[in-house]
């Protein structure tokens, strides 16, 4: 009897192999075992985590603070020199305390310009959301935002989809309550 021989011979007493020594069984038992998380120490706390900050590829600094400014309503957070030609703008939504603010990041290259404006591939990328549909609205298209869709009575609430200064698509939302 050979070397191999052998061994798949001990494998399979062993319980390592089937029978015909070919296809490997589960000698640990993780096949089909539930997954189970690593137990928490004692001292660890739950995780308390929110998307905090979401990146938006725009062409120019200026013209998108002012869209976001000016037709959206947000407010500028923040608005540092970081480099010559980097800035980090920070911009939010007005009444809304601990929500996801956006960096206004400008495109760096041809490979990023490429995405300017379908971040999602046409998708609804954002979800602005209200708790007066009807007031932003008409807010928001006085100041010249282009709605893709007149509003909709949807079960989860009223929704509307409207382009930013770039193609980018984002619900204006108020939620059923």
């Amino acid at each position: 009897m050979g070397r191999v021989d052998q061994l798949v011979k001990t494998n399979i007493a062993n319980g390592h192999f089937n029978r015909n020594g070919r296809f490997p069984i589960d000698p640990f038992g993780w096949i089909g075992a539930p997954l189970t998380p690593a137990p928490l120490a004692s001292s660890a706390l739950p995780m308390n985590q929110l998307i905090a900050t979401i990146a938006l590829v725009v062409a120019d600094y200026d013209e998108a603070i002012a869209f976001y400014r000016d037709a959206l309503g947000f407010s500028l957070l923040e608005d540092t020199q970081l480099a010559p030609g980097k800035r980090w703008v920070l911009v939010s939504p007005p009444g809304r305390v601990g929500g996801a603010r956006l960096l206004l990041a400008k495109a760096d290259g041809p490979e990023q310009q490429a995405v300017i404006g379908r971040q999602a591939g046409g998708r609804v990328m954002l979800f602005l959301e209200t708790d007066n549909f009807v007031r932003d609205h008409r807010q928001m298209r006085d100041r010249g935002v282009r709605f893709l869709e007149e509003p909709r009575h949807e079960p989860y609430g009223i929704v509307a989809v409207f382009a930013d200064l770039y193609g980018n698509k984002w619900d204006l939302i108020e939620p059923q309550r």
